[in-house]
């Protein structure tokens, strides 16, 4: 028999970046709240600084720290794994058969990166020169792959959209593309994308179609990579039109993949889910669209804006003040504007700071137009980033934020990468 447990007024399952951050705002608000958490992993990672550790920019055990000790004061931690959801009794099952009651529920579980869909990639990831910024055990075998390479192909790949941080693939590359350069070898390196363009925002895609051909790199759009042959060096994509899709090859000396991503299983398959297979919440409120005391933030939601720390940052005050409004709170509803950052790194030394809110429209937090690389963004990654992740956003301080609508030229400025 199972046994249902009243565990918390506030349940949130997922205890990453969006998880803990709500939970220590929702304890300074309220102090009495009761709160809980359902996290299974011992770990939690600043995932945004494995690119500059595959770029060689950056120490991989400064992402990494214990869970317990980023729970907030006062919150219960239930280490275990989520395993489905019954919104009409509000309970939340776990997969070791215990289910728990909640008052109201934030779903911040992330999503999961499908590697097994990619035939042949489990079995050569970290070796071959295979490897991925997307996991933190293989960040560091990415540098040490690029600075392998003597000549050759460097191929990088992006899978089909919406995955975590979707500059990342290219992040990658750019880190790469700059070694080589300083370092004079002649590298045939080349982008492989399912989409049409470099980036999903225009005015940014602009840009950086023009660091690409700076760097002299192949773009090759709509590619998905489906297979790959690890010691015998090739990577297969489809290409083509949907109702006529063909497969090509490509040799490599290094293959930096990023897996396709999706919900997780358990999101998928449960009543909170719409046809997407995501969390399905109102893109502005952050509340469930059919369960009034069901809340969702983070990667696992349906919300249409780019899937990034930065989004999380913008989307759990509002949550916050929404669910407190929910409890009895005064003040009018908060409203979501989907922003997102994305901090491009197109060399070692300087960051194209990418920022905007729903339909693409820049918003960026100052007033320089944003697509030129500058150095003091790269301060702002590597160092101001981590510290507001770790000491401020996850103990339910967010942080400034000065983003807003602002007008620039058409025409993209004169830049170097």
């Amino acid at each position: 028999m199972t046994q249902t447990s009243n565990s918390g007024t506030v349940l949130i399952v997922g205890g990453g970046a969006a998880g803990i951050t709500v939970a220590a705002m929702l304890r300074k608000a309220r102090p009495a709240l009761k709160v809980t958490i359902v996290e299974p992993s011992e770990h939690h990672y600043y995932q945004p600084a494995w690119t500059l550790v595959g770029g060689g920019a950056y120490d991989i055990d400064k992402t990494r720290r214990l869970t317990a000790e980023l729970i907030p004061s006062g919150v219960e931690w239930i280490r275990a794994r989520a395993a489905g959801f019954d919104p009409a009794a509000s309970e939340v099952s776990l997969d070791d058969g215990r289910k728990l009651g909640y008052d109201h529920l934030v779903v911040a579980a992330g999503l999961q990166l499908d590697w097994q869909k990619i035939e042949g990639l489990n079995a050569t990831l970290g070796q071959n020169g295979v490897s991925s910024n997307y996991r933190f055990d293989l960040a560091t075998y990415t540098w040490q792959g690029i600075q392998a390479v003597r000549g050759g192909a460097a191929l990088f790949t992006q899978p089909a959209m919406p995955i975590k941080c979707a500059g990342a693939p290219q992040k990658a590359m750019y880190l790469a593309a700059d070694h080589f350069r300083r370092n004079g070898l002649k590298v045939d390196v080349s982008f492989h994308t399912p989409g049409p363009s470099m980036f999903g925002v225009p005015f940014y895609a602009k840009a950086l179609s023009e660091v690409v051909a700076q760097y002299s790199i192949t773009p090759r759009y709509n590619h998905n990579l489906v297979a790959v042959d690890g010691p015998g060096k090739r990577a297969v994509f489809e290409t083509g039109p949907a109702e006529a899709r063909t497969k090509v090859e490509f040799g490599f000396d290094f293959l930096h993949v990023v897996p396709p991503q999706s919900a997780p299983d358990f999101i998928k398959s449960s009543p909170l889910a719409d046809a997407s297979g995501w969390v399905a919440v109102d893109k502005q409120t952050l509340r469930h669209t059919q369960h009034a005391n069901v809340w969702g933030l983070g990667d696992c939601t349906t919300t249409p804006n780019s899937k990034t720390a930065a989004a999380v940052r913008a989307q759990a005050p509002v949550l916050v003040a929404n669910l407190l409004r929910a409890l009895g709170g005064a003040g009018e509803e908060a409203r979501y504007d989907g922003y997102a950052s994305c901090p491009l790194t197109t060399s070692r030394g300087k960051i194209m700071l990418a920022e905007f809110v729903y339909d693409g429209v820049v918003t960026p937090s100052f007033a320089g137009d944003p697509r030129i690389p500058r150095r003091r963004y790269w301060w702002l990654k590597k160092h101001y980033l981590p510290y507001l992740y770790w000491e401020q956003m996850l103990r339910g301080a967010p942080g400034p934020d000065w983003h807003r609508k602002r007008d620039y030229p058409e025409a993209v400025p004169a830049l170097v990468p």
